[in-house]
């Protein structure tokens, strides 16, 4: 069973049991907390599409740990100016462990 959701502002595809790295989260390491915006769940041989999201659809997920991604270099350059500037940015993320995902009873 896997399930399509959305933590903040971007969406992610996920199964129970696995890791997947998130934007930020302002819960500590090893919170338990419901991510409610649950667009699809499906088990092979049924899903349930939401419009936008499945009502009474949650997924009980877990802060594994936080982190920085890896760096990306943003270069910018004005031709015959002598004009460089190179700049280093890197993410924050939060892990989290996907523990359950409770589907609505039909």
């Amino acid at each position: 069973m896997y399930a399509v959701f959305q933590v903040g502002g971007f969406q992610y595809t996920a199964e129970e049991g696995v890791n997947v790295q998130v934007p930020r989260l302002k819960a500590g390491e090893g919170d338990k907390f419901e991510i409610e915006e649950v667009m699809l769940i499906s088990d092979g041989d049924n899903s349930q599409i939401g419009q936008p999201f499945i009502e009474n659809a949650k997924i009980e997920a877990e802060v594994v740990g936080h982190g920085k991604g890896e760096k990306v270099i943003v270069y910018k350059a004005k031709r015959r100016t002598k004009y460089r500037l190179t700049r280093g940015h890197r993410q924050d993320f939060s892990e989290i462990r996907i523990n359950k995902i409770v589907v609505p009873s039909a």
